[in-house]
């Protein structure tokens, strides 16, 4: 099957590149296993529109449902590979294969995760990859952070305005930057966390069995990268980010990238703003290809 655009990613910068792209006339294919980070953050408060907080999945429910009535066909699988064959471009997955005249690069940038017992347990519920997102959440609570260089201590710096205490975990690791002496810092390895009855975080359990209660735990070990299938493709990737410009092009004609795949603020609202630019970039390429005009579309 050929879409003129298919999107690998299922986040809200896919979701959004879907959404221009199908309403400037494409047929949009989204490809994409879930929905990231952001399906798995409880509250979100910093995003224009919504007068009380609303979670992360409901906010991924509501974009999808839109993009599908709009006309958008969603694969939930994991791409295995995208490249040139003798069509154009293909994205395959399982096994399917679809052609298409472009495709939009909206993996996003998955945290990279401790091997810490319970973690992905509590994602959503006391563990957090974002202290920009959810800092606010923990006004006067005790927090700590796991990570062991400027990350780390950059999101400590984020939570100290709303925090009552955070302390550092280095996870059995040694601490590579200093610290304030507000921010006491504990080196042993953490053997797992443990929740309360209503299933949040309460505490983390070190290997030689002592405790520190706490209310939240911040992951602070930097990104790992998920764009190997990007380096195939032959786009251009600094500090594992996609090189994109303004108008969210690659160096490769018909690829556009959007999202947290680009690097910079891993924040909502730049992510769909990206993918505005993508989509209505991807629709341009398309109606150049077709000898068509854009003059007609309706953007808004």
């Amino acid at each position: 099957m050929e879409y003129d655009c298919i999107v690998i990613g299922r986040g809200p910068a896919g979701i959004q590149a879907a959404i221009y792209a199908v309403r400037a006339g494409l047929s949009v294919g989204v490809v994409g296993r879930d929905a990231g980070a952001l399906a798995k953050t409880e509250l979100i408060e910093n995003y224009f529109g919504f007068e009380n907080p609303i979670s992360g999945a409901a906010l991924m429910k509501a974009g999808q449902a839109q993009a599908a009535r709009l006309g958008v066909t969603f694969y939930e699988e994991e791409v295995t590979s995208a490249g040139w064959g003798s069509a154009g471009l293909y994205v395959r997955f399982a096994e399917t294969t679809l052609d298409a005249k472009t495709v939009i690069v909206a993996t996003g940038m998955p945290r990279k995760k401790p091997a810490i017992a319970g973690i992905e347990q509590f994602e959503g519920n006391g563990v957090s990859y974002c202290a920009v997102c959810d800092a606010f959440f923990y006004k006067q609570k005790q927090v700590a952070v796991v990570g062991t260089g400027k990350y780390a201590v950059s999101e400590a710096a984020e939570l100290a305005p709303f925090a009552g205490q955070i302390t550092m975990l280095s996870n059995g690791r040694p601490f590579t930057e200093p610290l304030p002496d507000s921010i006491p810092l504990i080196e042993e390895k953490i053997a797992g966390i443990s929740g309360d009855e209503d299933g949040r975080v309460k505490a983390v359990t070190f290997a030689s069995g002592s405790q520190l209660m706490l209310d939240g735990l911040f992951i602070a070990e930097g990104t790992a990268s998920a764009l190997d299938f990007a380096t195939k493709l032959g786009l251009d990737v600094q500090d594992n980010a996609i090189s994109i410009d303004k108008q969210c092009c690659t160096n490769l004609p018909g690829i556009f990238a959007c999202g947290d795949c680009t690097g910079g603020l891993l924040q909502i609202a730049k992510a769909v703003g990206e993918g505005a630019a993508a989509g209505m970039s991807a629709a341009a390429y398309v109606k150049e290809l077709k000898g068509e005009s854009l003059q007609q579309t309706q953007w808004h």
